[in-house]
């Protein structure tokens, strides 16, 4: 199926942005509604265009290898999209912030992060654009009647975790709603990478999520060789595929110690704990990085590993992902954890369509919805992967998800280790095309991201789009918790374990 009037657009791939259609809003809005029937939003963002901000939607079409991007002009307002497409509600109240066009018919309209507007004078509420909060602007929704209460949690947390405030209506011990509220510490990267790219740019990019550096900076890097031309080798390739399937194996590893942990089973919390560890110690062995820095550079990479550390990699993965999966199979083993797991926090499949939720999340729920599947780029075009997927959508699935893809990420990880590509690690990327746009997917370990790059008549970056798989997934969290027991909140914030500070752009 093709969404018209749209311009398609493969992973990867840049085109003058003349070429993107401007719609007239009422055609706009039957477009991004006819087109997420069958397929996803996967962004929606305003920039300035003369005296109007012009929105740019990006959809992705189930079983289609391509992307449709279109766009509209709006002024003070328009029609909002969320009441006929509930994946917009962020989205539209993200561009309400920004630019201060207002969603006519929102269902829900507030900010979404604590920052002044982009667009000089004020936002949607109407706040001067030096200030950030205004009471009455931050309003929680509220349940009334005997014996409900109302909790909250933060926005300051214990340790080093970084802000963000929950706030439960309960009816006793069981959660009628549950609100999320983030963006306290709003860091302004998307401003920041305007005008790039320049030397600060990459390391800005890998600080977008620190434990999806990987993930973020082969985004990025897709998106310079769209925009420039540049090729990348098959080794390159070949070694951008195992940093992305290292870190996936390390933070899944990471997560499965920590979900044991929440309902206090310290073998599997105290094995995976170390295995974090090993895994990060891979990266480290093959980049100088435990997080993966430096690795992944526009061109292919910034370093390269030295010679005999593939076969030294090899040997350590296979001895951990072994001892992971006698980890993953005591859970499976103890009833006791088993009971917390399973029919906690579940999310139904209908709910993960209409709200467009990505990564385990979604394949947990029985979704197959994965980048390195359906809009696959480098090694992954020419070796898929499979796609882990599991049924019941609630916390046992989402740790289940999470075992089997690192499963099938240590065969994956052998088999590029086992013949790797002849090339050179790098080609350096020249000027970028200017008035273009490009789209940038790859799947991290979280899920989908998305970076979508806008250049100016100069060939430099007018808007620079980033999509965290944590902005998609928030939602579910505040959704799964509806009838639960409010004491199950730590162990399904976990099976999420969605980033703060990949919200918080």
């Amino acid at each position: 199926m093709v969404v018209h009037p749209t311009r398609i657009l493969p992973n990867g791939a840049c085109a003058p942005l003349e070429e993107v259609p401007i719609l007239e809003m009422e055609l706009f809005h039957e477009t991004l509604i006819t087109g997420c029937r069958d397929g996803r939003l996967i962004s929606l963002f305003g920039m300035p265009d003369g005296s109007e901000v012009r929105l740019l939607a990006v959809i992705l079409l189930d079983g289609d290898p391509t992307l449709s991007v279109t766009s509209t002009l709006v002024k003070k307002a328009y029609p909002a999209l969320t009441p006929d497409l509930p994946q917009a509600h962020l989205f539209e109240r993200e561009i309400a912030e920004q630019w201060g066009i207002l969603p006519e018919g929102h269902p829900w309209l507030k900010p979404v992060r604590f920052h002044p507007s982009y667009r000089p004078g004020h936002d949607a509420w109407g706040r001067p654009e030096t200030e950030t909060v205004v009471p009455g602007v931050m309003n929680y929704f509220e349940v009334e009647g005997e014996e409900v209460h109302e909790v909250g949690v933060g926005p300051v947390h214990a340790g080093v975790i970084e802000p963000g405030h929950f706030r439960f209506q309960c009816h006793g011990e069981r959660v009628i709603h549950l609100e999320v509220s983030l963006g306290y510490q709003h860091r302004g990267i998307e401003r920041s990478l305007e005008g790039g790219p320049d030397k600060r740019t990459i390391h800005t990019i890998e600080a977008v999520a620190g434990d999806t550096a990987v993930g973020h900076a082969l985004s990025y890097a897709q998106a310079i060789e769209a925009l420039s031309g540049a090729g990348v080798s098959p080794r390159a390739h070949s070694l951008r595929a195992l940093a992305l399937e290292l870190e996936r194996l390390a933070n899944h590893a990471g997560d499965l110690g920590a979900l044991a942990g929440d309902v206090g089973y310290l073998p599997t919390a105290s094995f995976c704990g170390r295995l974090r560890g090993d895994f990060l110690n891979l990266t480290l062995l093959a980049c100088g990085n435990r997080m993966g820095l430096g690795w992944i550079r526009p061109g292919g990479l910034g370093i390269a590993p030295a010679p005999g550390v593939a076969e030294r990699i090899s040997d350590s993965l296979d001895h951990a992902i072994t001892e992971l999966e006698r980890a993953f199979n005591l859970i499976r083993a103890n009833s006791t954890v088993r009971s917390r797991f399973e029919d906690a926090g579940p999310l139904t499949r209908d709910t993960c369509r209409e709200l467009g939720i990505v990564g385990p999340a979604a394949r947990a729920c029985g979704i197959e919805r994965d980048v390195r599947r359906d809009l696959p780029l480098g090694r992954y075009a020419e070796a898929p992967i499979p796609v882990a997927t599991w049924f019941s959508g609630d916390v046992f699935a989402r740790a289940r998800v999470r075992w089997l893809e690192c499963s099938n990420s240590a065969e994956y990880a052998r088999a590029i280790l086992g013949d790797l590509p002849a090339g050179e690690p790098h080609i350096t990327p020249g000027r970028l095309a200017p008035d273009s746009i490009a789209l940038s997917l790859a799947e991290g370990w979280r899920g989908e991201i998305c970076h979508v790059a806008v250049t100016d008549g100069r060939g430099r970056l007018r808007r620079y789009k980033i999509v965290d798989p944590s902005f998609h997934n928030w939602t579910a969290l505040a959704m799964v918790m509806r009838d639960q027991p409010i004491s199950d909140f730590p162990l399904c914030n976990k099976s999420f374990n969605l980033s703060y500070s990949g919200h918080d752009l």
